[in-house]
């Protein structure tokens, strides 16, 4: 069929893209006339892209401390990921799991069943596409199980932007507003903040007080806890606070969820980040880095819970893609018999220490904190006050990719910078990372941000 050429669509009543003067431009230009305008996204093309470096479509090399959101903690282009699919690809691209099994999605479930950090001696897992996919099929699992609906998610946390995962994503604007009415029997709980005074006495007491006046714990089926919150500011639960929890799940028969999207495969420098508190969760949603660029998000969890669903009652037509479990069995062995880990533990101190030297000298970092390489800045105009700062924070990872650097910023108050840079990076591009890092800010408070 033919295409209308650039004349005929001006006739059409729309500006013509030779007005734009750069690669970058004509791209943004046509996002503008064809994408929806609530994807938001910076001006940056993406040309090529490998390791913890992304040049884009006019030649300029950016050191990636974003991951892709947090799914290339292994980097982009990850070797063995890479011909994992390639070799996939010559057998078969997809077949879908209910139509016809294939050994990739088996053997991923055979791998994240053996390093689950859930309890019980027997495991089973469930793959679909993303992390809100996986949160909302934990949900139904765990409301199979119980026989109960109440859902229980806390402040800060982020699960999704779904109707049920909205409704436990705890940031209004930009993801809640005007989408409702949202999903019923969800139960938002306070979280520990120790740099704004919520400690875990306090968030506990707030949860018991929910069961008095909310929901009797008898009908709640789940609570589902991020151990570092991601889009809510990298805020690490306490100790106390995880243990505390568990306690009360088991007291009453909820199914305690561990959400480790972003927070798992590594990213705090274990494979899964509840490691470092010692607990067992009845389930663990994974994601993001979990299928090495691929999308790919699971389940797992004990036999008893998962098998309650009947044949049937789980499922999707690509969850489970071959290409993507390709990837997660390449990118599961790199973290748990290679040095990844390792090496992700060496990047999480080098960023650390640069960190904190930066807080040394400037007022407005009101806190570094985070687990592992999985860090982040939260930004204050007065350090007394703690009042939040987003327009410091947009303005830093503004001048940050003016300056090659990708940096997010995140947060309930939109004043956190967070760190998701790839295992791979080099030393040198870390410091000069931070370095970037630290001249951004600094300019963003000159200014006026």
């Amino acid at each position: 069929m033919a295409t209308s050429s650039s004349a005929e669509r001006d006739q059409r009543g729309r500006s013509p893209v030779s007005a734009v003067s750069t690669v970058t431009e004509r791209v943004m230009e046509e996002r503008r006339r064809h994408v929806a305008r609530g994807v938001n996204t910076p001006p940056l093309v993406v040309a090529h892209a490998e390791g913890a470096r992304i040049d884009d479509v006019d030649g300029k090399s950016y050191i990636d401390f974003a991951g892709g959101l947090g799914c290339q903690n292994l980097g982009h282009g990850f070797g063995p990921a890479v011909e994992a699919m390639r070799a996939q690809l010559d057998q078969y691209l997809h077949q879908c799991f209910m139509v016809g099994m294939y050994e990739p999605y088996i053997e991923t479930c055979r791998r994240l069943n053996e390093y689950s950090p859930c309890a019980g001696s027997e495991q089973r897992s469930l793959l679909v596409n993303s992390g809100a996919e996986a949160v909302e099929n934990a949900v139904k699992i765990a409301r199979a199980y119980t026989g109960r609906s109440g859902v229980i998610c806390f402040d800060h946390g982020f699960h999704g932007r779904t109707i049920l995962t909205l409704a436990m994503t705890s940031k209004v604007v930009p993801y809640k507003k005007d989408m409702g009415p949202l999903a019923p029997d969800v139960f938002r709980a306070p979280a520990p903040y120790p740099y704004r005074g919520i400690d875990s006495d306090q968030a506990i007491a707030g949860l018991e007080l929910i069961f008095k006046q909310d929901v009797d714990p008898e009908r709640v089926a789940c609570m589902v806890l991020e151990p570092v919150q991601g889009e809510g500011g990298f805020i690490v639960m306490p100790q106390d606070f995880v243990r505390a929890l568990k306690a009360i799940c088991e007291e009453h028969g909820i199914v305690y969820v561990d959400d480790e999207v972003q927070a798992g495969a590594g990213r705090t420098g274990t494979l899964w980040a509840i490691e470092h508190w010692g607990v067992e969760p009845d389930l663990l949603v994974s994601g993001k880095s979990l299928g090495g660029g691929m999308p790919l998000a699971a389940v797992t969890g004990r036999a008893e819970i998962m098998d309650r669903v009947p044949p049937g009652g789980l499922g999707g037509t690509f969850g489970g893609n071959p290409l993507a479990c390709a990837a997660a069995n390449a990118t599961l062995d790199a973290l748990t018999d290679g040095d990844m880990l390792e090496r992700a533990k060496a990047v999480g101190e080098r960023l650390r220490k640069g960190l904190d030297k930066m807080a040394e000298g400037i007022p407005q970092v009101g806190e570094v904190r985070g687990l592992g390489p999985m860090l982040a800045l939260e930004l204050v105009y007065d350090p007394e006050k703690k009042t939040p700062a987003p327009e410091l924070a947009a303005q830093a990872t503004a001048n940050a990719r003016e300056r090659g650097l990708m940096l997010l910023s995140c947060g309930i108050y939109g004043n956190v910078l967070r760190i998701l840079v790839p295992f791979v990076a080099s030393d040198e591009d870390l410091d000069r990372g931070l370095e970037i890092m630290e001249g951004s800010i600094g300019d963003a408070i000159s200014a006026g941000g």
